[in-house]
């Protein structure tokens, strides 16, 4: 019996916990928010590469958000729209699947912080250094950017799950509706101190990053703008920088709402649902809000819908 479980190559998802009246229901909010997020995020992405006008600094750091959107739903909900259709007998996965599974789960949360962060520095040399802006954020800076905030994530996610892959499994029962770090450490039997000192010293080091960055560039714009008698200046930063502040309370208060709920065992189906809505609530009003905020976006969407009612009418 030993040899069966040890380092099974079949694991078994818990899902989510749903009476047969709100199966449904959960499957079609989660199917058509799935829809959304897909036609929003990617016509962000097209209407970006496509206008000329859109490809500035600013657009173009941005254009990583909605990627991020659509590789971390597309990882996610797809399988979950499927597993809500089955028996809690059939929710099974093969490890490998888990691991990738994990591994783009927590890719997705920790480039959400460091996209955030490049796109602070990007408003913080516009406002801040306005004559130097064209200088510093060049493409070649705009690479960089990019570059730094995807491979950051990429490395520090790859060590969190290189550290789970070498743990010896004695369990096959995933307590969640979708493979994560901690969901593949807990199927060990060998001791996790070291991947739960790592876990623990990630998150500190993502969240002061990412807060201090913050914190630190608001800081210096809010300065500059009290000192600064330029009301068009105050304009722009308080227009550009209120959109990306909300964005980036959102997707905090959403991540630190599953790391509280992880402390809790008795609100597992709490925390479940949590990390779900992650997923879907970030990603929603993401382009929503930076499509409403910027001229440049709406004018391009507008120049879109005049061209193909042109197109159809002749």
């Amino acid at each position: 019996m030993e040899n069966v479980t040890l380092n099974s190559l079949t694991l078994q998802l818990e899902g989510l916990r749903l009476t047969e009246t709100s199966v449904y229901p959960v499957f079609l909010f989660f199917l058509f928010s799935y829809l959304f997020i897909m036609t929003l995020n990617f016509g962000i992405v097209f209407l970006v590469c496509s206008d000329k006008n859109l490809h500035q600094p600013m657009y173009l750091l941005f254009c990583n958000l909605p990627v991020n959107d659509i590789f971390g739903n597309s990882i996610v909900l797809p399988r979950l729209l499927s597993d809500l259709l089955k028996n809690p007998s059939e929710l099974l996965i093969s490890y490998y699947e888990c691991v990738v599974q994990a591994f783009s789960t927590h890719l997705f949360a920790t480039s959400c912080h460091t996209v955030l962060m490049i796109m602070a520095f990007d408003r913080y040399v516009a406002i801040c250094n306005p004559l130097r802006y064209s200088a510093i954020m060049t493409n070649r800076m705009v690479l960089k950017l990019t570059v730094s905030a995807w491979g950051t994530a990429f490395v520090l996610v790859g060590i969190l799950l290189g550290l789970t892959i070498r743990l010896n499994r004695c369990r096959t029962f995933i307590t969640n509706p979708y493979c994560d770090n901690a969901s593949l450490f807990k199927l060990s039997c060998e001791s996790v101190v070291i991947n739960n000192i790592y876990g623990l010293t990630f998150t500190v080091v993502l969240f002061t990053a990412s807060i201090g960055s913050i914190v630190l560039t608001y800081t210096r714009i809010t300065a500059v703008c009290l000192t600064s008698k330029n009301q068009s200046l105050n304009r722009k930063a308080l227009k550009t920088c209120s959109t990306h502040l909300v964005v980036y309370l959102i997707m905090l208060f959403c991540g630190i709402l599953i790391i509280a709920l992880h402390r809790f065992p008795q609100y597992s189906d709490h925390r479940k649902m949590s990390a779900i809505l992650f997923h879907i609530i970030p990603c929603s009003l993401n382009p929503i809000i930076y499509g409403v905020q910027f001229k440049e976006i709406n004018r391009s969407l507008s120049n879109f819908f005049r061209s193909k009612k042109v197109f159809s009418s002749s």
